[in-house]
């Protein structure tokens, strides 16, 4: 899987469309059509992939913003993950899922089977490696991925992250020991199956990140509405891979913010091509 993802990048460029959907997006000519979360949610988030499948590496599904809106929004969330699948487009569940033991297990099975089943799901690592352990079996024999939180691109992130012990930062602690871990499941791409996320708003960060986790894939937020610089984020790439770069809103938002005659799946294709040119690709368009 992760060499899949590794030439996705290299065909379609490092970004990754976040399908962060609200209601608040959805325009009218949807909602016309239904205004329930399950077909609403569905039918806004086919318009983004069917519009920028071809030129993007992957798509990030944020659970939480299906399951605001219960079962229905839980509906529109395995449909979107369904559509993924049938068009051979790679999902990231981003879930942040972090237990250990049966509850873990419990975690791998409802996200990496049946009605939720990703190809990659994102991970918080800070009760322990055995909060990972449940994860395995499904990266070993079902070719599965996980993306585990490493260093995040919010302020708060330096209230714990970037605490010093033993002369280095806990989010140092954490990739060092998974990295212990990640180093059994590398593809012919050089790149883990367990990869990081890594925040995108500090290019100093980024070269050290980059440089002490060679073999590690990063899924990097914080491009754009977060603060995130292309200039910055770059430091993350090895020679363009290695990283994909999410932006949610920035994309699938843009018809809010800009008065435009193109529909919301029309703007968000030149917004997602506009990101890639900005990251230093210029592509298959």
């Amino acid at each position: 899987m992760i060499d899949i993802l590794f030439n996705k990048v290299k065909e379609n460029g490092v970004v990754c469309v976040g399908l962060d959907t609200s209601m608040d997006y959805i325009p009218e000519k949807i909602l016309s059509d239904g205004r329930n979360p399950d077909n609403a949610l569905f039918n806004f988030n086919k318009g983004i992939i069917d519009s920028t499948k071809d030129i993007v590496a992957c798509y990030k599904v944020q659970i939480a913003y299906y399951e605001a809106y219960g079962i229905e929004g839980l509906m529109a969330y395995k449909k979107t993950l369904e559509y993924l699948r049938d068009e051979g487009l790679i999902c990231i569940a981003d879930i942040k899922r972090g237990d250990i033991s049966t509850t873990g297990k419990m975690y791998a099975k409802a996200h990496f089977e049946g009605d939720f089943e990703a190809d990659f799901i994102t991970i918080n690592p800070y009760m322990g490696l055995d909060s990972i352990e449940p994860f395995i079996d499904y990266i070993e024999k079902n070719n599965k991925g996980l993306f585990v939180l490493l260093k995040t691109s919010n302020p708060g992130a330096r209230n714990f992250e970037y605490l010093e012990s033993q002369g280095k930062p806990i989010y140092y602690h954490i990739g060092d020991r998974v990295l212990e871990i990640s180093n059994k499941f590398i593809g012919k791409s050089g790149y883990s199956r367990i990869g990081f996320v890594a925040g995108g708003t500090d290019a100093k960060d980024a070269k050290e990140i980059r440089e002490r986790y060679e073999n590690s894939f990063l899924l990097v937020p914080g491009y754009g509405a977060q603060g995130g610089k292309a200039e910055d984020i770059k430091s993350y790439l090895k020679e363009g891979n290695g990283a994909i770069v999410n932006s949610s809103r920035g994309i699938i938002a843009a018809h809010l913010k800009e008065e435009t005659k193109l529909e919301f799946d029309e703007l968000a294709r030149e917004k997602t091509l506009m990101m890639r040119k900005d990251l230093g690709y210029e592509g298959n368009i």
